[in-house]
């Protein structure tokens, strides 16, 4: 007799959620663990070349990339941990218990299916208010050399913007209105097309219609000297809007902010492909997790003695491999305006509902 009900009983409901939350949540322990101590082994030199920087610093460098790598890698992680639930139910025979007893695949797969929509939102929730502000200082940091950034909000760093036939470059840059600081900045002043003058200054802000540069160095390429003042004023005509939109990167900013910063682009004629992708890729890459358990059921199916789950298996993890190159790709692809912006973020996503549904649908149902 086929059960003609949405999800199993509740009793195996539970069993199988609880094996897919166990799984994944110990594989993405491990991972975030090992690429932590990766990433430390190539950064700590780095960190403690700076004077002044000891452990607390180390600390807070890990502090800041944990998050990261948790967000970049719970879907992989929900992938692995889903194929080896599946593998063991398999190798006991439950799969075979289950589907002797009425259970459909649709129906084995979907609490799986809403635990993993759980899931989801919470990564959202988590990306939108740990992972960007994590981003955001631990970039900021690392392109500063590791040395102490102000705490000023909304920072951004290695800010390049052209201003006339000059470039000026930033490497922190923070702050609203007249309270806007640039940290760091660097002006190459070009004769046609080649440097005529380098000017390095600790800090600048914004006065009038002008920049106040503080500890300037200047040197000129013309007579080969450098000479240093402590105070000069610069970059007329430059405003701290120009700075603060040059660099608009989807990672550090949140969903909402990211929705209010399109239209200042688009008002101060600035390309907004790449940030409109990586708009809707907030809302497609959480959901990217609900697709997990689709593309690893191939592992969970077929008999066990046939000798063919590592094969099911390898199948299973080279579809979520495939997702996430096609993912990264789209996007790439939607970053330089060659896809429109809302089909690089959810192309590979409903291409893969579609293959994992049909892969599913003509082996088992």
């Amino acid at each position: 007799m086929i059960n003609l009900q949405f999800f199993p009983s509740r009793q195996l409901a539970l069993y199988t959620v609880r094996l897919f939350l166990t799984r994944s949540l110990a594989v993405l322990i491990g991972l975030v663990l090992v690429l932590m101590m990766l990433d430390l082994l190539g950064e700590s030199g780095k960190i403690l070349a700076v004077p002044g920087n000891g452990d607390a610093e180390l600390w807070r460098y890990v502090g800041l990339r944990i998050p990261l790598l948790i967000s970049r890698f719970l879907p992989f992680s929900v992938l692995l941990g889903t194929l080896i639930a599946f593998v063991g139910l398999n190798q006991n025979s439950e799969i075979v218990a289950m589907k002797a007893a009425g259970i459909s695949a649709h129906q084995l797969l979907a609490p799986l299916v809403i635990a993993s929509l759980g899931v989801s939102v919470l990564a959202f929730a988590f990306n939108e208010t740990v992972t960007v502000h994590s981003a955001r200082v631990v970039n900021a940091w690392s392109d500063n050399d590791y040395k102490p950034v102000p705490p000023e909000s909304g920072i951004l760093s290695n800010v390049w913007v052209t201003h006339g036939g000059d470039l000026v470059r930033a490497r922190v840059a923070a702050g609203q209105g007249s309270a806007f600081v640039a940290r760091g900045v660097t002006i190459y002043q070009r004769d046609h097309g080649a440097i005529r003058r380098i000017i390095n200054a600790d800090k600048a802000t914004p006065e009038g219609s002008e920049w106040r540069l503080e500890n300037v160095r200047i040197y000129d390429s013309t007579m080969n000297v450098t000479r240093t003042v402590p105070l000069m004023k610069g970059l007329a005509g430059l405003s701290p809007d120009q700075l603060r939109l040059a660099r608009v990167e989807p990672d550090e900013t949140s969903f909402f902010q990211l929705m209010g910063k399109i239209p200042e682009m688009e008002a101060a004629g600035k390309p907004t492909a790449e940030a409109r992708a990586g708009l809707w890729h907030k809302i497609s890459g959480s959901l990217s997790i609900v697709l997990m358990p689709l593309l690893a059921a191939v592992a969970a199916f077929g008999l066990a003695r046939s000798g063919q789950v590592l094969v099911r298996a390898s199948i299973g993890m080279a579809l979520g491999f495939a997702y996430f190159v096609a993912d990264n790709f789209s996007l790439a692809m939607g970053n330089v305006g060659a896809y429109p912006p809302i089909l690089a973020a959810w192309a590979p996503f409903f291409l893969f509902l579609l293959v994992g549904e049909t892969v599913l649908i003509r082996s088992e149902e």
